[in-house]
Parts: C-alpha cells; sequence; structure tokens
C-alpha cells in the first residue's frame, strides 16, 4: 500500500539519526538496509511515496547521514536518471526540483562534476518549462555550490538565456536571484557582462519583471561594494546583511560598560 510505503520514509530520518548514535552496536545497518530503500522509492510509482523518499533523502543530507561514496554511487546517478532528456515529465521535474535543493548540501567538486552539467541542460529544456522555471529560481543558490569560476564559464551564459526567456515567469525568476548570482562573480563580469543584463530586465515590456527587478536593483547595486569597507555581507540563506563596523562594535562596548558602571554607581546610593 502507497500509503504504508510513505508512512516508512518518515520514520528513515530519526531511525538513521539512532543508528549513527548507536553506531559501535550497528557499523553498518544504515547503509546496508535503509538507503537502499530511500534510493529505490526516488523512483516509486506513487507521487505521495516519491516525494516522502524525497524529503527523507533532504534530511539525511542536511544531517551528513548519507556517505559520499553513497551520494555519488547512488543517488546522483538516479537523479541523472530521472532527468535525462526521455524522462517522464513528472519525473524530471521532480528530479531537477531535489537536484536544486541538495546541491548546497553536497561538496563543490561533487556538484560541478556530477550534477552541474544536467543542470545546464535543464536550463535550455525546451519541452517542459517548469523545469526551465525550477532552474531559474534556483540558479544563485547553484552559482554559490560550484563557486566563481565555474559560475562564469558554465553558468552565466545559461543565465542570459534564461533571462530572455520567451516566458515572462522565467525572467522573474532570474530578476529575483539576480543579486546572488552576482555576487558570486567578479567585478569585471558584474561590470561588463550582468549591468547590461539587469538593464533589460528592468526595462522588460512585462511589469511583473520590471517590478521584480525593480526590488532586485538595491541588492545588486550593493554587490559592486567592496566589503572590507561597506561591511555587506551575504548570509547563508542568501540574504544581504550588514556587518557592524569596529568603531560601531567599540562604541557599543563602550555604551554598554557605560550602562554597567552607571548602574553599579547606583546601586551604591544611600
Amino acid at each position: 500500500e502507497p500509503t504504508v510505503r510513505t508512512e516508512l520514509m518518515e520514520q528513515i530520518p530519526p531511525i538513521a539519526i539512532f543508528l549513527q548514535e548507536s553506531r559501535p552496536k550497528f557499523p553498518t545497518a544504515f547503509f546496508e538496509y535503509l538507503m537502499p530503500i530511500v534510493v529505490r522509492y526516488l523512483t516509486d510509482v506513487n507521487n505521495q511515496v516519491r516525494k516522502a523518499g524525497q524529503e527523507a533523502l533532504l534530511i539525511l543530507l542536511e544531517q551528513d547521514l548519507v556517505a559520499q561514496s553513497d551520494i555519488e554511487n547512488k543517488v546522483c546517478p538516479i537523479l541523472l536518471d530521472l532527468s535525462a532528456p526521455d524522462s517522464d515529465d513528472e519525473y524530471k521535474v521532480e528530479a531537477v526540483n531535489i537536484i536544486c535543493k541538495m546541491a548546497s548540501m553536497l561538496s563543490r567538486t561533487t556538484v560541478e562534476h556530477m550534477l552541474l552539467p544536467r543542470f545546464c541542460e535543464l536550463c535550455s529544456d525546451g519541452k517542459l518549462f517548469q523545469v526551465r522555471k525550477i532552474c531559474a529560481a534556483n540558479f544563485g543558490d547553484i552559482c554559490n555550490a560550484v563557486g566563481q569560476e565555474a559560475t562564469e564559464r558554465l553558468l552565466i551564459p545559461k543565465f542570459f538565456e534564461l533571462c530572455s526567456d520567451s516566458v515572462w515567469g522565467m525572467r522573474k525568476a532570474c530578476a529575483e536571484c539576480f543579486m546572488a548570482v552576482s555576487y558570486t562573480t567578479s567585478p569585471e563580469v558584474r561590470r561588463s557582462k550582468l549591468s547590461p543584463l539587469f538593464i533589460s530586465l528592468i526595462s522588460d515590456t512585462c511589469r511583473w519583471v520590471r517590478q521584480a527587478a525593480f526590488q532586485s536593483l538595491g541588492p545588486f547595486i550593493s554587490t559592486f561594494a567592496n566589503p572590507s569597507s561597506a561591511g555587506l555581507y551575504i548570509r547563508e540563506d542568501g540574504t544581504l546583511s550588514i556587518r557592524p563596523s569596529p568603531q560601531d562594535v567599540a562604541s557599543n562596548s563602550c555604551q554598554a560598560s557605560n550602562d554597567i558602571n552607571f548602574m553599579s554607581s547606583s546601586t551604591n546610593v544611600p
């Protein structure tokens, strides 16, 4: 019954955590018994079971419970098969979604060598706009996962394609992640390539694209600032933040010290 398999998938992460904590007693139980089930359910005929399997896999990766060898030899090959050009549409959409979500949890080498070539292919998928939209929405995360060199060499050309896609939702998604893409590139690429591209989005014929571009204008401009002097940096969740200057830190410390001294002196007043 699909409901039984779904329930089973929901129990896999806590069992895996227990086995990890009790590893001396169960050294190979997870890799021999549980991991093959997770991999198999990624291709289950029932979409609810597949969804539960995908969620379980992401939790296991986030908790660093999956061995690098299993990622490269079991998980990635299944996802590459599911996202192949001749794959079923529903399976392909699910596969590209899981590839984008797991990219930030894997090593840069694994993402660049095993998943990046397929991601670039999917950015140009002419059959399913849903696939291209997932790629566009997660483009900044993929850039961050592979770093500057691979971003400029392989991803920026694909980003140009998506920014000129005939579907306005694609261009809007690109405008929304523009800052994250820009942050991964060199100042020269930012100035010579991304700036003209951003102007095209801010002048787009669709008002939703223009609105998204205007909302990203400030964050995009901030990527031109020198982080050491401007204090701007990107958090792990991809949001822009401001690091307080040394003067502000010193000022706050002095203020806190003065407040403590004042309170101490106040308590001694008869």
